[in-house]
């Protein structure tokens, strides 16, 4: 059972990660839509809850020196607003796992409606900032949630 006091997390459907969003009267801009920036933070949120979902411990990585996730590059598109009270859900999607860094597919719908989308790559950056090879486990982890979605 899930302890009522715990935010409330994401879930995988095969190996594609479902968040859900409220949006709040601080997401939106005066014209009352959700302003463009928040997207980043609930796409961000969304792949930090994959991440800890799937067993990946950043945290533990960065504590230990071992390095962390940064985004590396992120293409955006808009497609339609998101309101007040909406309920909507940040869909993610491994695509392709490389030795340091992982692509990833982001969507944020609301019911069936394509809201705006993101293509990310994240980096394993050691602590100095460059890039190294992510632990093996990791690796794995992703590869196994790319052959999931690909039905294998």
């Amino acid at each position: 059972m899930t302890d009522p006091d715990q935010p409330a997390g994401g879930r995988f459907v095969g190996g594609t990660h479902r968040f859900p969003v409220r949006i709040y009267f601080e997401d939106t801009d005066l014209s009352g839509v959700v302003y463009h920036a928040n997207y980043l933070r609930y796409f961000e949120r969304a792949r930090s809850d994959m991440l800890m979902i799937a067993g990946i411990d950043q945290r533990a990585a960065h504590e230990a020196g071992e390095g962390a996730y940064a985004v590396r590059s992120m293409q955006l598109d808009w497609r339609a607003p998101a309101r007040l009270n909406d309920a909507l859900v940040v869909v993610s999607t491994v695509e392709r796992v490389r030795a340091a860094a992982v692509d990833i597919q982001q969507t944020v719908i609301r019911d069936d409606l394509l809201l705006a989308s993101a293509r990310v790559e994240v980096a394993f950056v050691a602590p100095g900032g460059r890039p190294r090879r992510q632990p093996a486990a990791w690796i794995d982890t992703f590869a196994a949630l790319v052959a999931t979605d690909k039905g294998a």
